[in-house]
């Protein structure tokens, strides 16, 4: 059974390699780019903010 996967002849071993290295190299710019936006994470933020208020506004309403 022959094997398919790789042409015979001028089949370079390094070219998937320098790919993968490509995407590791690139994968971290857009891991970085996202974690200092911001915006998801300071809208979820305020969000857990304002529950928490309301929760300990309903709690001293409830109490008093």
């Amino acid at each position: 059974m022959a094997n398919n996967q790789a042409p015979q002849g001028n089949h370079d071993p390094a070219g998937s390699t320098q790919m993968f290295r490509a995407f590791v190299d690139e994968a971290p710019q857009g891991r970085q780019a996202a974690a200092t936006s911001g915006g998801p994470r300071i809208g979820l933020i305020l969000g857990v903010v304002v529950a928490v208020a309301i929760v300990a506004a309903v709690a001293w309403l409830a109490l008093s």
